[in-house]
Parts: structure tokens; C-alpha cells; sequence
């Protein structure tokens, strides 16, 4: 509760606005169309703010691609990285829960111990369940860049193509897979709402992460996050180090 509290007060998080999904199959990725975005949004902390750009990223040309395709990656690298930090933030909650972190008849993965903290469980997990992971991430990372039309050549931010069916073990989509959400109702707010859960969610995750490396770092979740004594920039750090 203190958590949800302390994230929910902060303008940082809900003052940005998503983009506007256009009728037209081009969409316009100029700064100033940013800022009519943010003008746009209609949550008051929006209003007050408006356009928020303190390292002034909309002026740059990664890579020479051009202004409009690097603020293309940007809006999309916005949503996508929201969207792994509200499962990242849920995630903890969910594992910090007795349902996964207590004792199972049945050991979900081989060196599972019971009482570990959400970090402490990747820790645990055998190196060849956690390269797993991260191939089944790369191939949905690499599949989400066949696009139609890419976002950084006026294509939609934050849409992934549907898999289902693809081959027969897919049998769900990654995004809306039991098809809950209507996309013909209301798509700018909808994208609006996603983008400011996206950056609570940000501050959220790394609120935890910081409390958890630091106690005392967050006064407002002060213990009630347990230490951890491992180092969450080396995923590996359990199973070998290039370095050591």
C-alpha cells in the first residue's frame, strides 16, 4: 500500500502523455508534435506539465536515421520498456507470495528452495532454464520487428504483430491474448492510460530494486523490501563470470 501510495503522488509518472494513433497510415514524429500530444492529454498533472523532454532526446538523430525515426524508437521504447516493468513490478509481488515462494510438493524447476526472495529465485534457477529464457525473449524481441510498417518509419508505437497460429504450439497472442480489449473504443486514451501505468510501474520496480541494494534508500517502502546481497546488473552472477 505504501508502495502504490508513494508511486501514485508522483507527477514524473503521469505527466507524460502516449502517442496518438492517427487514422492515416503515416504517423507525424516531429517535436512538435509531441507537444501537441502532451497539451493533448487530459489528466491534470498532463495539463500542468505538458511536453517533458529534460535531456532534450526529441532534438537527437540516433544512429542517422533522422529526427522523426529516432523519435519514432523513442515513443516505442517507451511503451515496450513500460510494459516489461509492470510485469517486472507485478512479478515481484506475485513471487514474494507464500503461493510462489513457499513450500511445493512438486519443486517448480530443480534447485528451488523455499523463503527465496524474488531475486534470489532467478539466482536459483539452473543456467540452462535461464538461457531458455532469454532465447524464448530474443525470438519474441526479433519477432516483434516484423512489422508492416516499422515505427521508426511512421509505423504505430508499441504495436506487436499477432502470433497466434504461427506455428501450433501458439495458440495465444502475446498482447491481448483472451481478447479483452476492444481497440475500436477509445485507442488514444486507452494508449494514454498504458503509458502512465508504464512509467508507475518504472518507478515502481526500480523503487524495489533500489530499497532492496539499499535500505533505507526509499524511505517510503523501508522495510518492507528484503536486502539483497547479489548484484542485479550480472544475471549470471550465479553461474559463471567473465570477469572473475
Amino acid at each position: 500500500m505504501k508502495v502504490t501510495l508513494a508511486l501514485a503522488l508522483s507527477a514524473h509518472a503521469l505527466a507524460y502523455v502516449a502517442p496518438k494513433h492517427n487514422t492515416v497510415s503515416v504517423l507525424s514524429a516531429t517535436k512538435e508534435d509531441m507537444a501537441a500530444l502532451a497539451e493533448s492529454n487530459p489528466d491534470f498533472l498532463g495539463q500542468s506539465l505538458g511536453l517533458w523532454d529534460p535531456l532534450g532526446c526529441l532534438n537527437l538523430d540516433f544512429w542517422t536515421l533522422g529526427n522523426e525515426a529516432t523519435i519514432g524508437y523513442l515513443r516505442h521504447a517507451e511503451i515496450k520498456h513500460g510494459r516489461v516493468a509492470m510485469a517486472a513490478f507485478l512479478g515481484y509481488l506475485a513471487q514474494s507470495t507464500p503461493v510462489v515462494s513457499g513450500p511445493h510438493a512438486k519443486l517448480p524447476y530443480s534447485g528451488y528452495e523455499p523463503g527465496l526472495t524474488p531475486p534470489e529465485q532467478w539466482d536459483a534457477i539452473p543456467l540452462a532454464g535461464k538461457i531458455q529464457i532469454f532465447g524464448i525473449i530474443g525470438m519474441l524481441e526479433s519477432y516483434g520487428e516484423i512489422l508492416p510498417q516499422h515505427y521508426c518509419n511512421g509505423g504505430l508505437p508499441g504495436y506487436y504483430p499477432p502470433i497466434k497460429g504461427n506455428r501450433f504450439e501458439l495458440i495465444f497472442n502475446l498482447y491481448d491474448p483472451f481478447n479483452w480489449f476492444d481497440e475500436n473504443k477509445d485507442k488514444i486514451r486507452g494508449r494514454q492510460v498504458e503509458i502512465n501505468n508504464g512509467r508507475l510501474a518504472m518507478l515502481g520496480i526500480f523503487s524495489i530494486i533500489s530499497e532492496s541494494k539499499v535500505p533505507g534508500s526509499v524511505p517510503l517502502i523501508t522495510g518492507l523490501i528484503p536486502e539483497y546481497k547479489g548484484d542485479y546488473m550480472v544475471p549470471f552472477e550465479a553461474d559463471f563470470s567473465i570477469f572473475a
